[in-house]
């Protein structure tokens, strides 16, 4: 290093830093001793004055080794800040930790903090949802036992709360969960959980779930509880089958007596109001005609006592008409003598009509004569009349 310096003062030497010829070049010795003094008095060194007084080789190899130390320093530095660039996605959410407390909480992007030990950050996904299956037994408010298997959905919608409130968030939602079904299963009776109340029975509880989480600041959101199955242990299930079964046939059987009284109940109510209003009518007919037989009797027994023999008369004659209308008998009223033709009047009047059509039209054609018995009642005519000669 000597030598070159003394060639680059030589006058008609090619130092290329003398572009006049008058002004030497800078002692590279120098330029390493200021850095290194520099850098030492940075980080607490004694600087290039060390260096001067131990001479000039040992000088020179501890300038160079502090400014290797400076420049490894620097760039652990540049690393260490580096290190405190981070990325958040665009469904997490990045919650930055200052010695151990909550900071700050970041959204999706490009984000930079203090490195470790002093800030750190931890991301939470806060769309996706996660699944929780439980499957328990409990009992009814009818004291049945009912074995439940639900699916509760959840996402964790406050990362900070999720984070730093409760210790377990998960497990405080497992045993929450199952407080809540068993609590919504205890105050509903069997048949509303076999059958109709399931929609019911986890819309209570998911309700039940969310306001306890949200009492305990656990950061998570139930999207949705679901009763997969509700039924009774394997053990039972044929006692219980049997017994559900005779439960419906008595339903049937009820249903049915209820609709055979909706259906004999009024019938019979219709022909008690019939009977009564035939009763009503009766009376009234009754009435009405005990009614006009006494106006008449009364108008009969004034024109009696107006004219008694005339109407004796008559009410004999109508009275002997009445009963004697009825019969089949006939008076003949002959007071002559002579001969006497006997005649059937009682058929001719009753069922002899095809004797008067006959005695009426003698004219008639064979063939009706033949359907009538013309030979008989030809025969009886002959008779009639012989009959009659010989009187």
């Amino acid at each position: 290093m000597g030598n070159l310096k003394m060639a680059w003062n030589e006058k008609g030497g090619g130092n290329p830093w003398n572009s006049g010829g008058e002004q030497g070049p800078p002692d590279l010795d120098k330029v390493v001793r200021d850095l290194q003094r520099k850098l030492g008095r940075i980080f607490g060194g004694r600087g290039g004055r060390g260096g001067r007084s131990n001479g000039g080789g040992g000088g020179s190899e501890s300038s160079s080794a502090g400014a290797g130390l400076g420049v490894i320093v620097a760039v652990a530095v540049v690393i260490w800040s580096l290190s405190g660039i981070y990325k958040v996605d665009e469904a997490e959410r990045g919650v930055v930790t200052q010695f151990g407390r909550y900071h700050a909480t970041t959204l999706p992007g490009l984000h930079w903090h203090i490195p470790f030990p002093i800030q750190t950050v931890e991301k939470v996904n806060v769309a996706v949802v996660e699944r929780y299956k439980h499957s328990t037994r409990m009992l009814t408010s009818d004291e049945n036992i009912v074995v439940v298997d639900t699916v509760v959905q959840y996402r964790r919608e406050k990362p900070e709360d999720y984070l730093f409130n409760v210790r377990d968030p998960e497990g405080t939602l497992s045993e929450v969960s199952e407080s809540a079904i068993r609590e919504i299963v205890g105050t509903s009776n069997l048949d509303f959980v076999l059958t109709e109340g399931r929609a019911d029975i986890a819309q209570r509880t998911k309700d039940l779930i969310q306001s306890t989480l949200d009492a305990y600041g656990t950061g998570l959101r139930v999207t949705s509880v679901n009763l997969l199955d509700a039924n009774f242990p394997t053990q039972v299930q044929a006692a219980v089958q049997d017994a559900i079964k005779a439960r419906e046939d008595r339903d049937r059987l009820a249903l049915e007596a209820q609709s055979y009284a909706y259906d004999i109940l009024p019938r019979a109510r219709g022909n008690a109001a019939r009977q009564v209003q035939d009763a009503e009518a009766y009376r009234a007919r009754v009435v009405n005609d005990a009614q006009g037989e006494a106006s008449r009797f009364e108008a009969l027994l004034t024109e009696y006592e107006a004219a008694p023999g005339v109407t004796r008369q008559r009410l004999y004659l109508e009275t002997m008409e009445d009963v004697l209308g009825s019969t089949n008998k006939v008076l003949l009223d002959a007071k002559a003598s002579g001969n006497v033709f006997y005649l059937p009047i009682d058929k001719l009047t009753g069922s002899g009509s095809s004797v008067i059509r006959e005695m009426s039209n003698p004219d008639a054609s064979t063939a009706d004569r033949q359907s009538a018995g013309d030979k008989p009642e030809r025969r009886s005519r002959e008779d009639l009349r012989s009959r009659g000669g010989r009187q």
